[in-house]
């Protein structure tokens, strides 16, 4: 396993800065091993809705997780505001760094994420695991 460590500056968006990196870096598959930092604005795809939810404040990353792929990632974020009320769903583009995003990617080298949709399955593209 390899890892990386990355920081993103004001005004970046997380998802979008994630995607550059995975693509530079070439990475087939891996996981976002840890984020912590702030949003300005966010925009999250909730549990089971095709539209986005936009939110605009200060916020706390307070926890992030997903796969991540030159062929597909599939990333989620939780995060909090002043009074400490979380939300989390599905990362999309639109959030935008506040003050920093410290991120942490594990890269596994022996395996390729791939997403594809699968028959008889959820009408999603999923995650399928080929090894190298």
């Amino acid at each position: 396993m390899k890892t990386y460590t990355f920081r993103l500056k004001p005004g970046q968006d997380l998802f979008d800065s994630i995607e550059m990196f995975v693509a530079d870096k070439k990475i087939a598959a891996g996981c976002v091993l840890s984020c912590v930092g702030s949003l300005t604005h966010a925009a999250l795809r909730l549990a089971n809705r095709s539209t986005y939810n936009e939110y605009d404040g200060h916020f706390e990353i307070v926890s992030m997780t997903g796969t991540v792929s030159t062929n597909g990632s599939h990333i989620h974020v939780s995060i909090s505001d002043g009074d400490g009320v979380t939300i989390g769903g599905h990362l999309v583009l639109g959030c935008k760094v506040y003050t920093t995003a410290e991120i942490v990617i594990a890269v596994f080298e022996d395996v390729v994420y791939k997403r594809e949709l699968l028959e008889n399955d959820s009408g999603y593209e999923e995650l399928v695991v080929y090894k190298k």
